[in-house]
């Protein structure tokens, strides 16, 4: 048998499921069209390239469902996971990382590896022979998003992603603006001060929707519809639905002190996170749009603290195509219809960096599993992985299914664990508790398997 594994796309999912097959002892190829073939959101032909935000979200790996999924991939020798502590940046209990120098080093990671090597072309069927995993993400090329449609005769879901625009610290009013972290969150100072703080007082706020509504737009094409994903929507979108929906989303005024007004509370409060180790740029946190370029500027310094600020890149909007899981995949990820093809990371119907490497992870490792004759473990419904897997292949009602972050909704109950708000810090931790356990026993039994 053929003991190399195609793998298409070098995003999060693509590098992770190449770095746990490698590792595993498997020749892998990865096929990555860039930088010949661009696309809207990328820069660079680096594998690993964030194109969005620079956060991982929160890293909490007690309290939170994401932050558990970070601490399963280190566990499991997860390549991006690693690589991204390398790189990490303040950023007030949350793991965000400097973009660039992160891609660079899970290039230079994977090119280094001996039983890596990187075509760098464009795949545009399916194919039919040999071993592949499909971790095009959510920029998918047409011609291989018609080949998927093709092939499971169905229309293929696709949602509107949108990018938050970068500004030069520079530029920014510090006068107006000041450090802190919601609620000090951080063990220290640099933690407690990660985030950047644009006040606004009521007025102001008024001011700044008034604007959002009015400014110009991205026009959709011809029979696209305009279907979003609710954990990324668009800022004139979430004002669109009620004036006072950006204040009790990316713009509250909670746990925040103005250092440089303390006794007037904010009424609203637009938050920067730093982008790079220099501390040059900052992204406007949940500020993705569609507003056009010009009106991008105009509205955004009507913002107190950025009237003056210089833009490193504006925001924008790409189409996120992405497959009906629970239909077309097995429970080993494989498409039903050719099962010597498995999907990876956000095509799935994942959304998020650390979901689409986690399902990456996994994919590389059930595809060596497969291709070495060993029988894989399922992954336990009760670890974050594996409530994540059990979601996209099954768990999920298919005529309703849209992408999804990692959340304990997706775990199965405990037993003897209060439901209910006040009860939650208790029964997170138990859920992680009991994900930790699980999680290292099944590492454990996949490795004595393997050896």
């Amino acid at each position: 048998m053929d003991k190399t594994l195609n793998i298409i796309g070098g995003g999060m999912a693509g590098s992770e499921a190449a770095w746990q097959a490698a590792n595993a002892g498997l020749k892998v190829n990865i096929h990555e069209m860039r930088p010949k073939v661009e696309t809207f959101a990328h820069r660079t032909g680096n594998l690993g390239e964030m194109v969005c935000s620079n956060s991982f979200r929160s890293d909490d790996h007690e309290q939170n469902a994401v932050g558990l999924l970070h601490w399963e991939m280190v566990q499991a020798n997860g390549l991006i996971m690693q690589t991204a502590y390398q790189h990490r940046l303040p950023a007030g209990g949350a793991l965000a990382v400097d973009r660039d120098p992160f891609a660079e080093s899970v290039t230079a990671a994977l090119l280094a590896h001996p039983n890596i090597s990187v075509s760098y072309e464009e795949i545009t069927a399916l194919p039919e022979d040999g071993q592949w995993i499909i971790a095009t993400g959510p920029l998918t090329s047409g011609s291989l998003a018609e080949a998927i449609q093709a092939e499971t005769s169905a229309a293929a879901l696709a949602f509107f992603d949108a990018i938050a625009p970068i500004v030069y610290h520079e530029s920014i009013n510090m006068d107006v603006a000041w450090m802190q972290s919601r609620y000090d969150k951080g063990e220290t100072e640099e933690e407690r001060t990660a985030y950047l703080n644009c006040p606004m007082t009521k007025d102001q706020y008024e001011t700044f929707i008034d604007a959002l509504l009015a400014a110009d737009k991205t026009e959709f094409k011809e029979g696209e519809t305009a279907g979003y994903f609710d954990g990324c929507l668009p800022i004139e979108v979430m004002a669109e639905r009620g004036r006072e929906t950006l204040r009790f989303g990316p713009m509250k005024p909670v746990g925040l002190t103005n250092a440089n007004d303390p006794q007037n509370k904010p009424y609203a409060v637009v938050q920067l996170r730093r982008d790079n180790a220099l501390g040059t740029l900052y992204n406007i946190v949940g500020f993705q749009t569609k507003m056009k370029y010009g009106a991008q500027k105009a509205v955004f310094k009507t913002i107190p603290g950025l009237e003056d600020a210089e833009f490193a890149r504006l925001g924008g909007i790409h189409r996120n195509t992405f497959i009906n899981s629970p239909t077309l995949l097995d429970d080993q990820m494989r498409l039903r219809s050719r099962p010597n093809i498995r999907f990876a990371g956000q095509i799935t119907g994942v959304e998020g960096y650390v979901e689409s490497a986690a399902m990456g992870l996994l994919a590389g490792r059930m595809a060596v599993a497969e291709m070495t004759g060993q029988t894989l473990a399922s992954v336990p419904d009760t670890t974050a992985m594996g409530a994540l897997v059990t979601h996209i292949t099954g768990g999920a009602e298919a005529k309703t299914f849209q992408p999804m972050n990692v959340n304990f909704g997706l775990f199965p109950p405990l037993d003897g664990i209060k439901g209910g708000r006040r009860n939650r810090k208790d029964r997170y931790k138990a859920y992680t508790d009991r994900a930790k356990i699980d999680w290292q026993a099944w590492l454990g039994q996949t490795a004595q398997d393997a050896a």
